[in-house]
């Protein structure tokens, strides 16, 4: 039965995610000593710069590399945003990490450094704990008596034990309404926060388990607590600078957390919560853990944002910035100097460089095998040869580009399996950047606006 239930939870996951570019990347694939695994949690190859990512993920984990920065290049598609993908899995769900594009804070309602501020404050958690006191314990019998004549208030008795203790609690209307409304009973175990009067149910106790059947599989079967009904329990929440700021700002409150539309943050209320966030930690009731921001296509940024990040970086409050490139020698944007990359020496000379490598025949294979099993299509051995000899010989975006519409194409003709043909069809009907250049080259005169072949002199003069 355990098994049966295990394959719905997967199902349920797969209908809910939409599959994207790197929606198969689960992790960096290294083993403990920290080697990169030829294929791994989703990863094919790239095995020095996975190594590099893992050692520097370690010391994102021991909070050693606050403000410190790197940078991922290499030329198109070889799995720059992968690994920074694949570092974001490995970190875990309470180390914020946000990911952006360098063209994104154009885009934007808000100034370049308040877009760029927000993205570093959104990347910076606070981890706050707190003590409450709870009872938690299985609840045996509620009793709730309606006055007969229909009017005023019920009154109840809620008996709860733990493994050595039982005791009666005498419930007031609200206790009575919460009850109600968690739809809690009989061999449910409960926990109830004494200071809010909160209700969390946390599954059925062990001893109901016998009643399996009637309930469905998504029920949750956990032990009866043991030792006293009352504890004190050190709840942890981890939230971020950012929604500190949108919470605090007076001119958006809270709710713009959820219409994204948080405007622009005075200085002030940073400053402040800053200090807030600095007393907090000094009586040891907040730590900071410092998170990702990973910046993509980081030439997009202009001088004004290069030498922002190079003073945001200087700050105490400051997250690892992980930022990729695909570009050589060009000019940064703003200026007219040329410079590795299009980023100024000054800053280039804090970064960490990371470089990825073009994949080898047989990783391009893997990676289109891994591709196949995550877009649920069927090839065959042959197909995926010749989709691999394409991505070779065009690019690894391009052959991945080509396997949901050739698993149309087989489809149509009701096929079990993509092919070799409907690889061909596909390539014949889609065309890459290599052919689509010889097009242009061929039929350059049948199209608007061509400049192919006139003399730049003559169009200056005209």
């Amino acid at each position: 039965m355990a098994a049966a239930q295990k394959v719905q939870e997967v199902r349920e996951v797969t209908r809910i995610e939409r599959i994207g570019a790197h929606s198969h990347i689960r992790g960096l694939g290294l083993d403990d000593a920290l080697e990169a695994r030829q294929v791994s949690q989703g990863m094919v190859g790239q095995t020095a710069a996975r190594r590099a990512a893992g050692v520097i993920l370690e010391m994102i984990k021991e909070g050693k590399i606050a403000g410190r920065a790197i940078l991922i290049a290499g030329q198109p598609g070889t799995g720059k945003t992968a690994i920074a993908m694949g570092m974001a899995q490995a970190l875990g769900q309470d180390t914020p990490f946000t990911a952006m594009a360098g063209s994104e804070i154009f885009s934007l309602e808000m100034g370049k450094t308040e877009a760029l501020t927000q993205a570093f404050r959104k990347s910076i958690g606070v981890r706050i704990k707190e003590e409450t006191e709870i009872i938690e314990g299985e609840v045996v019998e509620i009793q709730i008596d309606r006055p007969a004549t229909g009017t005023g208030a019920k009154v109840g008795k809620l008996t709860l034990k733990t493994t050595e203790m039982e005791t009666i609690y005498d419930l007031g209307q609200k206790m009575i309404e919460s009850l109600t409304k968690e739809k809690v009973q009989a061999g449910d175990i409960i926990t109830i926060d004494k200071a809010t009067g909160k209700i969390t149910r946390l599954g059925r106790s062990f001893t109901r388990a016998r009643d399996y059947d009637a309930m469905g599989p998504q029920t949750k079967f956990v032990q009866c607590p043991e030792g006293e009904l009352q504890k004190r329990k050190e709840v942890v929440h981890t939230v971020t600078l950012h929604e500190i700021d949108v919470i605090n700002s007076r001119t958006q409150g809270f709710l713009a957390l959820f219409s994204g539309d948080t405007g622009e943050i005075k200085t002030e209320v940073r400053e402040q919560i800053n200090a807030k966030v600095a007393e907090w930690r000094e009586e040891g009731k907040a730590e900071i853990v410092p998170g990702v921001l990973f910046i993509d296509e980081v030439h997009m940024l202009d001088i004004e944002c290069f030498s922002f990040l190079n003073r945001a970086l200087e700050s105490d409050m400051a997250p690892v910035l992980i930022m990729a490139t695909n570009r050589g020698i060009t000019r940064i944007r703003g200026t007219n100097y040329m410079s590795p990359h299009g980023i100024p020496i000054d800053l280039l000379d804090r970064l960490l460089i990371i470089s990825t490598s073009p994949y080898e025949e047989k990783e391009i294979k893997q990676i289109l095998k891994i591709r196949c099993e995550e877009e649920d299509v069927e090839m065959t051995e042959d197909a995926l040869t010749v989709l691999t000899r394409i991505g070779m010989e065009t690019s690894l975006r391009y052959s991945i580009q080509i396997i949901t519409a050739a698993a149309l194409v087989s489809r149509k003709r009701k096929g079990t399996e993509v092919s070799v043909d409907d690889i061909k069809r596909v390539y014949s009907l889609f065309m890459d950047e290599s052919r689509s250049t010889q097009f242009l080259k061929e039929y350059q005169q049948e199209f608007m606006f061509n400049e192919l072949g006139v003399d730049t002199e003559q169009m200056e003069t005209s």
